[in-house]
């Protein structure tokens, strides 16, 4: 198993990809560029949508188009480069907060976590969007990523990422209460003083998705490597990226085989740059166990 580069072209913050089986397109964001992309894999062509503002994650819709959740808010475009609709404000401080890692759950709600920029405090969380309100659901965070949700419906995940730890709850899909919170998986602190080209650390988790086993596939930034754990988080494999920055992955193709996974070189030295020409691209790898399909927001 090998990866290839999906396209030539690096992007400063790739994050939240999905597979759209509807349209066989990988989608994806560049946070601090402002933009979506969507890519024909088979054609190797990109589309590139500006922003406003960062998209901090997007879903598809149900109806067509996406779910976006900008810095100030959750918003809805009913089609590619189209109008951009607000469905909810951001209940955060946009001044140091930014909405983060997101997804729709299983049963059609869209899900957005936070960041805190100055990184001082856990003053991040994660909402839920119901109507045209945001529902706090956890909170104490920093830097939240890693969102997931098991096979069955049944688990939820939650990473806070400088903790280096992926929380799990039992997840009831009827009302979305989350209960028996425990810890998923932790994993060592970044050492005191450490810089790339230093052994000793395998990174911290960033973006997660499931397969159709349950295992449990977190990015490991600035570990060069996907983290896959069981459904029991026992670690399973550990698979180097060509990239030191992975950000979060996901399952495609018609079959489900195909893992991508975005990256970052963003801020990034230039020892690590050297070392990793292809960071910030967008990477695919076929694997043996499909993976879970996206969940579509229900308008």
């Amino acid at each position: 198993m090998t990866w290839q580069a999906l396209t030539p072209q690096a992007y400063e913050l790739g994050e939240s990809p999905f597979w759209h089986p509807h349209e066989q397109m990988l989608y994806w964001v560049d946070i601090p560029a402002q933009h979506i992309h969507r890519c024909n894999v088979y054609m190797g062509s990109v589309e590139s949508w500006a922003m406003p503002s960062e998209p901090g994650s997007i879903a598809p819709a149900r109806s067509g188009g996406l779910v976006i959740a900008l810095r100030d808010g959750i918003y809805r475009a009913r089609q590619w480069g189209g109008a951009l609709d607000k469905l909810a404000s951001a209940q955060h401080d946009t001044a140091t907060t930014r909405f983060n890692d997101g997804k729709a759950d299983p049963t059609g709600r869209f899900w957005a976590g936070t960041m805190y920029e100055p990184r001082i405090r856990a003053s991040a969380g994660l909402v839920m969007l119901d109507g045209d309100m945001l529902e706090q659901k956890l909170g104490n965070a920093t830097i939240a990523n890693g969102l997931a949700w098991s096979p069955d419906a049944k688990t939820i995940y939650w990473a806070d990422t400088p903790t280096h730890t992926v929380r799990a709850w039992d997840w009831d899909a009827a009302t979305s209460a989350m209960t028996n919170e425990r810890i998923f998986k932790q994993w060592p602190g970044k050492p005191a003083g450490w810089q790339f080209g230093m052994a000793g650390y395998g990174g911290r988790p960033d973006g997660a998705a499931v397969d159709a086993e349950g295992n449990y596939y977190a990015a490991m930034f600035e570990g060069a490597r996907i983290c896959k754990l069981s459904p029991a988080g026992v670690e399973l494999a550990s698979i180097p990226v060509p990239a030191q920055c992975p950000t979060m992955p996901c399952f495609g193709g018609d079959d489900l085989k195909t893992l991508y996974v975005t990256t970052a070189c963003y801020n990034r030295s230039a020892a690590e740059l050297q070392a990793y020409p292809q960071s910030g691209c967008v990477f695919s790898m076929r694997v043996d166990v499909p993976g879970l399909p996206v969940n579509f927001f229900a308008d």
